[in-house]
């Protein structure tokens, strides 16, 4: 994997967890009851750390001025590499949570891989982040089961959130241009993918939920193309750093 290869590798994985970290912390203060309210907060404050190891580790490779803040703060969404799921709107507090779902899952079983990778700081970040993960993805999971599975209200919210969001996942399992030159350092989609559909089959079924198997797959976040709601969120999450430049508390 050449250089240029290898940080868009990281970016890719660092803006996922940036962006979905600042979708979830917008319900900090909003969520339905404080237990989960703080729950999702925690889950966010997690994915902003990965975000942050990625984007130091990113700089590094980088090297120059780059810093994990022009990283984070200074590009435009079409250098942004997350994937197209995680920008999406939170809409009501059951998207959120499939949301949150679909993700951790693929997290979960990516981690998990990515922890033998060649890249020794790669699989350290892997090994912390995985030990979150599997938090997230209890969480997520129960919930999904609470309400697929509850009462007619949020069974058909949780369906019409699945219809919105499964469109969304096929991306993880399409390689970047980056990705495929990764051997040794990247994992394998094509490994993780059998892993990530048991998991996520299982726990659709027990909720009473069943993904359309014909739905037409969304791509082009990972190479920077991107829904408009990803430039809302960035004109949000960058303003303080773009109208004061280099500002610090």
């Amino acid at each position: 994997m050449d250089r240029n290869s290898h940080i868009n590798y990281i970016l890719q994985l660092a803006d996922n967890a940036l962006v979905l970290g600042h979708r979830n912390s917008e319900w900090t203060g909003h969520g339905p009851i404080l237990e989960q309210d703080i729950a999702l907060s925690n889950i966010a404050l997690d994915l902003i750390g990965q975000a942050r190891y990625l984007y130091q580790y990113a700089a590094k490779l980088a090297a120059g001025e780059v810093t994990e803040d022009t990283l984070a703060y200074g590009r435009d969404a079409w250098d942004f590499r997350n994937c197209l799921l995680v920008e999406q709107t939170n809409g009501d507090w059951g998207k959120t949570i499939l949301r949150q779902f679909l993700f951790s899952a693929w997290q979960y079983f990516f981690y998990e891989q990515l922890q033998q990778s060649r890249d020794s700081e790669l699989a350290a970040i892997a090994e912390k982040a995985y030990k979150e993960v599997v938090y997230h993805l209890r969480w997520s999971s129960e919930w999904v089961i609470r309400l697929g599975d509850g009462t007619t209200e949020s069974h058909q919210r949780m369906e019409k959130a699945l219809e919105l969001l499964w469109k969304f996942t096929g991306e993880f399992f399409v390689p970047a241009g980056y990705e495929k030159e990764g051997i040794g350092i990247a994992v394998d989609p094509a490994v993780i993918r059998p892993l990530w559909e048991d998991k996520v089959n299982e726990v659709l079924a027990e909720a009473g939920l069943r993904a359309n198997p014909e739905t037409w797959m969304q791509t082009g976040g990972k190479e920077g193309r991107h829904t408009e709601e990803l430039g809302y969120l960035l004109a949000e999450m960058q303003f303080l750093q773009r109208a004061y430049p280099g500002c610090e508390w």
